[in-house]
């Protein structure tokens, strides 16, 4: 069957009228932008949202927006710093104790394109945020979304990916100069190796995992593009059709589209973009598609590794 939905698709359009009640949703960056978007509307359908938040005031702020427009809303709040593994621990471990089943954990949050700094681990901020700490997050939640079980979790990434693999020789610009679109790029394709191996390792046990690409949106994510970094991004697109952005509602729908559909109950371990699941590409001048070194199982693999020793965490076997 076609997909009926595609890039101009709203959140709201990609819900449809399913009924989410008595569902609870977990998502981080929960007080801006597409994050804000997807939890209204999920919270519209009837599930219980937790928001995940760094700055409590604004979570706050946005949670309120949201009973404003849909009173039945059943918001709440935890608050964690992605970037601080150690207050990533401690903010999972409240949640664990708040929400015994987990049905649907979406990882949202990120920054992006940000001038280089380093995590306590040593990680650049954007791989530190964007992967290290929802990594972290995730396993600490990984028992309550097991006993949520047929349960899904959603990793954002982008189409940022086809700036970067994932660069193993020197993932965190030690050795080489930092690039901040090359960070952003392997961060986003981290995103994806994380939900080929999280599907691998929890399908069998009920839980499905995806990676998303929301399109191109005018959020708070872009705060450190200049006009600059703009031009530089369209000349080195060597396809002839410029790049378009969507409307936040039309952001947040792939995101709502794999939370939702029933396409996804049996698949997991791919790349989703305009409400369907990606084609593969091979050329990273491609429009839409998922580069093939972001679905490679040895890589996958080998930044899961890695990540249980940047971090010290495991999952539960």
């Amino acid at each position: 069957m076609a997909n009926q939905f595609g890039a101009e698709t709203t959140a709201e359009e990609a819900a449809g009228n399913i009924d989410l009640s008595g569902k609870t949703i977990v998502i981080t960056g929960g007080s801006a932008g597409l994050g804000v978007e997807a939890a209204r509307v999920l919270a519209s359908r009837g599930a219980r949202i937790v928001s995940v938040v760094r700055d409590e005031a604004k979570g706050r702020a946005a949670a309120e927006a949201i009973r404003s427009s849909v009173p039945s809303a059943e918001i709440e709040l935890a608050g964690l710093d992605l970037s601080d593994l150690d207050s990533v621990r401690k903010g999972a471990d409240d949640i664990a104790s708040r929400f015994p089943r987990i049905d649907r954990l979406i990882n949202n949050a990120g920054v992006m394109a940000c001038p280089l700094g380093r995590t306590k681990e040593g990680l650049d901020t954007q791989l530190g945020t964007n992967h290290l700490g929802h990594f972290v997050l995730t396993a600490r939640l990984m028992e309550n979304v097991l006993a949520g079980a047929p349960a899904r979790i959603i990793n954002l990434s982008s189409g940022g990916h086809r700036m970067s693999p994932m660069r193993f020789d020197d993932p965190f610009f030690e050795k080489e100069e930092y690039v901040k679109f090359v960070a952003y790029g392997q961060a986003k394709t981290a995103n994806v190796l994380f939900s080929v191996a999280l599907d691998d390792r929890f399908k069998d046990r009920g839980v499905r995992s995806v990676a998303v690409h929301p399109g191109a949106i005018h959020t708070e994510l872009g705060r450190h593009m200049t006009g600059d970094d703009f031009k530089a991004l369209m000349k080195d697109r060597p396809q002839a059709e410029p790049m378009k952005f969507k409307e936040l509602a039309q952001g947040a729908a792939t995101t709502v589209w794999a939370s939702t559909t029933s396409e996804l109950d049996d698949l997991g371990g791919v790349y989703c973009e305009d409400c369907g699941v990606a084609s593969v590409i091979e050329k990273a001048d491609a429009s839409v598609g998922v580069m093939s070194w972001a679905l490679d199982m040895e890589a996958a693999n080998k930044l899961w590794t890695l990540s249980e020793e940047w971090s010290g965490q495991r999952f539960p076997s």
